[in-house]
């Protein structure tokens, strides 16, 4: 671990020596792309003796989502989790108080939402500082990351907690690099771009695939990409999630400091001490989690209000919708009546591939002998 670690401070000593300009970016990247693969070998799991991810960390998902909370020691994570989800994690006025993972349940809009209160992180987590790896490793788990900061401290905090999580592949509010990569077994590097590049050109798209020991490749970018961006699709371990910026202990500061402060994007003020706004923070949640509650109706009853199928914004048609209830659903399928604002009329007949829309009503109509076609193989 100390080789890679060595490694890892000369490639960033080296690229802050270095200029940036036309003249080094293939220089640059190169030396990114090295990081990169030294940064997926901190990631990669321990050897059986090196005991494991530790205790507190292997928390099972449970739930429809789950929220990771995340910050330097001290920034009242803890009390957050206390008073949003009523599980008790311990408070003290000293850092480091927690030294596991502690989950809790938030019930939201009908969803079941884990609440992770993750270890305080320190500078330099993403190279193995403190528990950085378990902390980090745990957050890639989630649906969304709450950054908690304390409104008293300094807002390069924000900078540092976001330099390490992107240490682990973590890339918060952003999407996937609209780029295709594709590897075939000759004819070398092809690289188009549909737009006008300023950050790419064909010798350091060269020398980043060389790195990755790629000769044939075909590479087509339609923006302007960078090579941090080639490099996160041909890593393809990056995880993209949304990311909320909680701003804590705000009876602490003035008016005009908050004033400042509400100019960041994604970003959400409390004081969790005094429950100020933790109502505004469970609906930013919502908002960053993108759910989609689809309730059900039982042929000849009333649609049930109280407890709705909760989807994923990206995985939301009748299929989903369907083996989220049950996974032999899917094989009884005939026909779906559909009820709300994705149904042209009230209601519409729709097949297995309709996209479902929030709080549509949804009855599944079974095939009459799907039984006897199960048996019939």
């Amino acid at each position: 671990m100390a080789t890679v670690m060595q490694k890892i401070k000369d490639i960033e000593d080296e690229m802050a020596r270095t200029q940036k300009n036309k003249a080094t970016a293939h220089h640059l990247g190169l030396l990114k792309a090295k990081l990169a693969k030294l940064r997926r070998e901190l990631l990669a799991p321990p050897s059986k003796g090196g005991g494991g991810a530790g205790e507190g960390f292997d928390v099972t998902k449970s739930g429809d989502s789950r929220v990771g909370l995340v910050g330097f020691p001290s920034v009242g994570k803890s009390t957050l989790l206390n008073k949003l989800t009523g599980t008790f994690s311990e408070v003290a006025s000293y850092e480091f108080t927690t030294l596991t993972c502690i989950p809790g349940v938030i019930t939201y809009r009908g969803a079941k939402i884990q609440l992770l209160d993750l270890p305080g992180i320190i500078e330099g987590a993403k190279d193995g500082k403190g528990r950085g790896r378990q902390v980090i490793s745990t957050a890639r788990t989630c649906n969304c990351i709450l950054i908690v900061l304390d409104a008293i401290k300094p807002i390069t905090h924000k900078r540092l907690i976001e330099k390490e999580l992107e240490g682990f592949g973590i890339r918060l509010n952003k999407e996937p690099p609209n780029l295709t990569f594709r590897k075939k077994d000759k004819g070398g590097i092809n690289f188009t771009s549909t737009v006008t590049n300023t950050h790419l050109d064909l010798d350091t798209v060269k020398a980043i695939c060389s790195e990755y020991r790629i000769h044939n490749a075909d590479i087509t970018l339609r923006y302007d990409a960078t090579a941090d961006d080639l490099i996160d699709v041909i890593e393809g371990s990056r995880i993209y999630m949304p990311c909320i910026y909680v701003v804590n202990k705000i009876d602490q500061i003035t008016l005009e400091e908050l004033e400042i402060l509400d100019k960041l994007p994604h970003y959400c003020p409390i004081s969790s001490h005094l429950e100020w706004n933790l109502d505004g923070l469970l609906e930013k949640i919502w908002e960053y989690l993108n759910l989609t509650r689809i309730y059900t109706k039982p042929k000849g009853m009333n649609p049930d209000y109280e407890d709705p199928v909760i989807l994923s914004s990206k995985r939301r048609t009748v299929e989903d919708f369907c083996t989220r209830i049950h996974k032999d659903m899917v094989k009884q399928f005939k026909y779906a009546l559909v009820w709300g604002s994705s149904a042209k009329h009230k209601p519409q007949r729709v097949g297995k591939e309709h996209e479902l829309e929030d709080e549509d009503v949804v009855q599944i109509i079974k095939k009459a002998f799907w039984w006897y076609e199960e048996l019939m193989g």
